[in-house]
Formats: C-alpha cells, sequence, structure tokens
C-alpha cells in the first residue's frame, strides 16, 4: 500500500515548525519532502534599520543555541572590512569560548538524541552534563544563553577563573570517554537503532554540500578551524574528527568525539592565551566596501556577507546557517528507511530551524 504521510509543520516529533511529507510503500520510506519558512523572523531586513552595534544583539538571537557563533562572525565580517585588529588575548578568549558552544551544542543534541531513542538514562547523564558547562558561560559572562561575548575589535569581558574552566573540561572530556563514547559505540539499543540507517555517502555529501558534523561522519575531512583558520585556532592543535560510514550512528560518534577534542582545545587556549588587553580600540565607522567571514559552527560552517555604503548602517547582510544546507541531504537519508526511523534521521544533522528561517 502506497502513501503520503505529512509530519508537521507542528508535530510532537519536531520540536520546530517545518514539514515532512514521506510517501511510504507500507513501513518503508520511498521519498520525502522537506518544506521550511513556517517562520519569517526578518532579521536580515531589520539589520539594515540599525547600527552596526545594535546589529550585534539582534544577530546574537539569530539562533538559541549557537548565539556566539553569529555575534563573532558578524564581528569578524566588520574587522576584515574596517580593518581592526583584535588584541591576541581577545582571539584567545574568543576560542574558549566558541568551545564551550560547541561542547553545550552537542551535548544538548546527543541527550536529544537519547530521548529520541527512548534512552531515558542516557539523556538524563547527558542533561546533567550540559549543566555543568552552562554553569561556566554563566560564570564567565552572566548568561546561560545569549552570552553578550563579542564587540568590534575583541570581547567584552575577561576570563579571570581560568582553573574552574579547566576544571570543568577535564572533568567532561572524563565523563564522554567513560560513559558517552561506550555507551553510544556498544550499547545494544543504540546499535539496533543507529547502526546502518540513513546512509549518507560521502559522494553524496560533497555534491549535496552537507557542512559539519554531517559531512564529517561520511568521510569529508573540512574544517573551516583548520582549513581557514581565524580568531587563535591557528596556534592551536587539534584535528577533525571523521568517520565513514555516513549512518546515524556515525553522526553520533563524530560529535561525541569533538565534544573530546573540544575540551583538549579549550585547555591549550587556557595554557597560551597571552596577558593584556582584551578590548581593541573604540569603535568608530566602517569604510564602504564588501567583506564576508566564516567559521565552523556546531553544526557546520556559518557565512556572513556584509555591504558597506560609510554610513551607520550596513546596506546589506547575508548569513547563511549550515542547517540550510545540510536540510536538504534528509532526503537522501529517509530513501529506503522504515517509518519508525524517519524521527531520528531527521533529527541526526541536528537541525536549527530557528536560524534557518532567520
Amino acid at each position: 500500500m502506497s502513501y503520503t504521510l505529512p509530519i508537521g509543520p507542528y508535530h510532537p516529533a519536531l520540536e520546530e515548525p517545518y514539514k515532512i511529507e514521506l510517501d511510504c510503500e507500507g513501513e518503508i520510506v520511498r521519498d520525502a519532502r522537506i518544506q521550511i519558512g513556517f517562520n519569517f523572523r526578518a532579521i536580515e531586513l531589520l539589520a539594515e534599520q540599525r547600527n552596526y552595534t545594535q546589529n550585534i544583539a539582534l544577530f546574537e538571537r539569530v539562533c538559541g543555541i549557537c548565539s556566539n557563533v553569529h555575534t563573532l562572525t558578524y564581528c569578524m565580517a566588520i574587522e576584515h572590512l574596517a580593518a581592526i585588529e583584535v588584541p591576541r588575548r581577545a582571539q584567545f578568549i574568543r576560542v574558549i569560548v566558541a568551545e564551550l558552544e560547541r561542547l553545550h551544542s552537542h551535548i544538548l543534541w546527543a541527550g536529544a538524541a537519547a530521548h529520541i531513542m527512548g534512552f531515558q538514562t542516557l539523556f538524563m547523564t547527558c542533561f546533567y552534563l550540559r549543566e555543568k558547562v552552562m554553569d561556566i558561560l554563566e560564570a564567565v559572562s552572566g548568561n546561560r544563553v545569549n552570552y553578550a561575548m563579542n564587540c568590534v575589535g575583541g570581547v567584552n569581558r575577561d576570563i579571570e577563573d581560568i582553573a574552574a574552566i579547566r576544571d570543568m573540561t577535564k572533568s567532561i572530556e572524563t565523563a564522554v570517554s567513560e560513559q558517552l563514547i561506550p555507551i553510544f559505540t556498544k550499547d545494544k539499543t543504540v546499535l539496533a537503532r543507529c547502526a546502518g540507517v540513513g546512509i549518507l555517502t560521502r559522494q553524496d555529501a560533497i555534491a549535496w554540500g552537507a557542512l559539519g558534523p554531517t559531512a564529517r561522519a561520511s568521510g569529508v575531512a573540512q574544517d573551516i578551524r583548520r582549513d581557514d583558520p581565524y580568531a587563535a585556532y591557528s596556534e592551536l592543535e587539534f584535528e577533525p574528527i571523521v568517520q565513514t560510514d555516513g549512518d546515524v550512528l556515525a553522526r553520533i560518534v563524530v560529535r561525541a568525539l569533538e565534544i573530546v577534542e573540544s575540551c583538549r582545545i579549550i585547555q591549550q587556549a587556557l595554557e597560551k592565551m597571552p596577558p593584556g588587553t582584551w578590548k581593541g580600540s573604540p569603535f568608530v565607522e566602517v569604510p564602504s566596501g564588501e567583506a564576508v567571514a566564516r567559521i565552523e559552527a556546531p553544526r557546520g560552517e556559518v557565512f556572513y556577507y556584509i555591504a558597506s555604503d560609510g554610513s551607520d548602517k550596513p546596506r546589506r547582510v547575508k548569513v547563511r546557517t549550515p542547517s540550510f544546507m545540510n536540510m536538504p541531504t534528509v532526503r537522501l537519508m529517509m530513501k529506503n528507511a522504515t517509518l519508525a526511523d524517519a524521527p531520528l534521521i531527521q533529527a541526526s544533522i541536528d537541525p536549527c530551524y530557528s536560524c534557518t528561517d532567520r
């Protein structure tokens, strides 16, 4: 029996408003179509009506999980355009906060994946670890979600309690290495739900422009932190985490191993962070011209384009989020999967429709 099953745009299996139409034969999905755009937030339009400094707060609200990512990329684009030099200490602080945010995002996603699989004890373990990360982010910035750390030319706050951050990252690294990774790679429930499910081949990942952990789980070794270093990443040692199976399990393993790698990056940055100022010269004006900036967000490459006409407001700001690139690949992952696996497959790319509908 053939039929089309609509899921969404408002559905218990979906955390944000979007729609997936599944063409099924019995319990097997033969094709899938994704519809987005159910929210229109007009952030890019609003950016043209605010000055450059006001827009920092605006772009921090593109995404709740990756708020720091967007202000950092936006500030970097302005710094490229205005030839503003950022102090070295500020560059290291930017790395530390960016990796703390990566920890938060990946651990949150691991908990959500465990919840979808029905693995409630694993879900609670992940969210316990997430609280540790959020406590540190609150200690550094005063906020658990929107940190307001970045400004044009540097950061708004220094990092003083280095020992607390070091201790937290070591405890996270130990917990993930000794608890989460063994469960995600050996537990029968996880393997039954994830191994061989929702496969995206390396060739399809490249052809469809997949980014971040979604691409790296399919054997594409791309990472902006290494391929086009920004902030202080060129002074730190790390390697992109790559798996080759391209299934849901591979995407879980990539994120789990990236948590450990992020802990090590933070520890290096804390050791190498130089003394000195962490805020550059006062921001004055932006000359006419164009500039772009891109960074490796938890979900993949975030890209910003800014056009200036010399006034105190940008003429155009264009934002491309990684979910926008990764969402089409779900169609390939769904083909010939069982209907019961559809919620987990769509969640495995860690989609954010809030920032896609910016």
